[in-house]
């Protein structure tokens, strides 16, 4: 039987950002941060503030992404009993 390689664990939460908080209101933040940044209104120091939290935010989701396919991973199981990686098709490229 062969093992599907383990894929490296999830890292913790960055210092400063909450592991509590749910991906999609992270997300959301994050997205009000980039426009906000975007908007070409806001002076340098509130910029890099919003930079440092965006950062956070980032690396949050990450490791709940990262998290949720580890627990994909696991719940995935093929005849033999094997954790493994199912092939998803790739959606057909836009015209």
């Amino acid at each position: 039987m062969s093992k599907a390689a383990k894929p490296p664990a999830p890292t913790a939460p960055p210092e400063g950002a909450s592991a509590d908080v749910p991906f999609e209101e992270a997300l959301q933040r994050l997205e009000t941060i980039v426009e906000a940044m975007e908007s070409d209104e806001l002076p340098l120091e509130t910029l890099l503030t919003r930079f440092a939290e965006g950062s956070r935010l980032v690396e949050v989701c990450q490791a709940k992404l990262a998290a949720a396919e580890l627990r994909i991973q696991q719940l995935e199981k093929n005849a033999n009993g094997d954790t493994g990686l199912q092939p998803v098709a790739a959606p057909a490229p836009n015209p």
